[in-house]
């Protein structure tokens, strides 16, 4: 039925139902299983804020990607924990609905696995939770666990 499975991963309880969920349906339907972890670029301005640090004069960026390394790491290993051996980790930057969505549309996504309530912030709860946008704006289906 779905021979292409994407899951949402941002290190939250439900991100982690979200990945058992997705390798359980990989399992039964023999497909390939993707985590993506994304995270928020940020600006100029809060990027020219790491520069007044001395003892970490990386960039903000280079600190994001760093975590969301190990975050989709530990979603892969999730997955792999369930059964799911051949599952791949990507890390992406961007607004986490819509990087979803084209990560989706461009890897022939057939199934959208998500959890209900990430890590996000507060304007996650006044603009729409990613679950939601992600439901909405996604060509394929989309489960939320």
């Amino acid at each position: 039925m779905f021979s292409n499975i994407l899951v949402g991963y941002d290190g939250s309880k439900n991100a982690a139902l979200a990945v058992e969920k997705a390798a359980e349906i990989a399992g039964l339907c023999e497909s390939e299983l993707t985590v993506l972890t994304i995270f928020r670029h940020h600006s100029l301005l809060e990027a020219s804020l790491s520069m007044v640090r001395v003892n970490d004069p990386g960039s903000l960026d280079d600190a994001m990607r760093s975590y969301a390394t190990e975050t989709a790491e530990f979603g892969k290993a999730i997955a792999r924990d369930n059964g799911m051996s051949g599952a791949r980790a990507f890390v992406r930057a961007g607004h986490p609905a819509r990087s979803m969505i084209d990560f989706a549309e461009q890897h022939d996504v057939d199934l959208i696995v998500i959890g209900s309530r990430g890590v996000g912030s507060v304007e996650n709860y006044l603009l729409g939770s990613v679950s939601h946008k992600v439901s909405g704006l996604a060509r394929c289906p989309v489960l939320v666990v």
